[in-house]
């Protein structure tokens, strides 16, 4: 689905590591099946374990510090929260020449969240919001606020302003510049967030969420998790819905007009910053790029 390498200092991983590691750091596992999983998520590799588990290796040493967090506070967050989330199991330590601390969770089934498995896309929407509003309820107390383990989602929008107009510079053959940035503009003088910070996951687009049988069923990869303004998770309303759904979502958020306007300039950011990163290297990623982009663009045009 992408490209065997993304990024600057990603490293190669196989089974045969993934089997090395386990024999010397869980052997009751090791001798199960493993299979790679084709994705085009950019952070980690991903094998699964058997039946019910799977090994995730971060391919980057910036995706390492998800690790950590993960096994600091997804069991805790998970009794509180409507869908399933990859609850760690184990933390295995740098070994066999792979440097960096990796994660053995529970496997989630599923298939990532396009559009077209929906049985009700107005259904889905509401069962993310009411997932969004369960883990805005949960108490942040020595939560991780924004930085760069979760890549700074839940920032003040203006501090994304300048990697913003520097990706809207790589895209002057590809895209309308001067809508791009009007739409951003505009968005970006969106009054802050001024409520207290709440837990956000960071990153939800159709890749980072799960659909069985047409209802979606889970949420995973939660590097982006931190404690900040809650519009970053708002993008869903850019990334997968629209029309009825859209309205829907928001309206089961009860989302006011300034932390709508931020969601959008995060979805429009979001994507502006993804599309030419990943342009040669992960066709998934840019197709959901282009899409919220394409989605902000109608819905501002929409209300001119």
């Amino acid at each position: 689905m992408c490209a065997s390498k993304m990024h600057a200092g990603e490293i190669d991983t196989n089974a045969s590591l993934v089997r090395r590691l386990l024999a010397a750091q869980f052997p009751d596992w090791a001798d199960l099946p493993i299979d790679r999983v084709r994705s085009g998520g950019t952070d980690n590799a991903i094998y699964r374990l058997g039946d019910d588990m799977c090994v995730r290796l971060p391919r980057i040493e910036r995706a390492t510090a998800s690790v950590v967090k993960e096994h600091r506070w997804l069991h805790l967050l998970a009794p509180h929260l409507p869908l399933a989330i990859p609850v760690p199991l184990a933390k295995g330590i740098p070994a066999e020449g792979y440097p960096w601390p990796w994660s053995v969770c529970r496997w989630l089934r599923g298939e990532n969240a396009f559009v077209e498995r929906f049985a009700d896309l107005r259904q889905a929407a509401i069962a993310l919001a009411q997932f969004i509003a369960a883990l805005q309820r949960i108490d942040t107390a020595g939560g991780p606020r924004p930085g760069a383990h979760n890549f700074g989602r839940g920032v003040p929008l203006a501090i994304r302003d300048a990697d913003t107009r520097a990706a809207i510079a790589k895209l002057h053959n590809l895209l309308d510049t001067g809508a791009v940035t009007a739409a951003w503009e505009a968005d970006l003088n969106a009054p802050a967030w001024d409520r207290p910070p709440v837990w956000i996951h960071g990153d939800l687009h159709a890749a980072n969420l799960l659909v069985d049988h047409g209802r979606l069923s889970a949420v995973i990869d939660f590097g982006g998790l931190g404690v900040g303004d809650p519009a970053c998770d708002f993008v869903a309303a850019w990334t997968l819905f629209s029309g009825d759904s859209r309205d829907a979502f928001r309206a089961a958020l009860s989302i006011d007009d300034a932390s709508w306007a931020r969601s959008r300039g995060w979805a429009l950011s979001t994507g502006l910053i993804a599309l030419p990163y990943y342009l040669d290297t992960n066709p998934v990623i840019v197709a959901m790029a282009r899409r919220q982009i394409d989605e902000v663009l109608a819905d501002r045009k929409r209300a001119c």
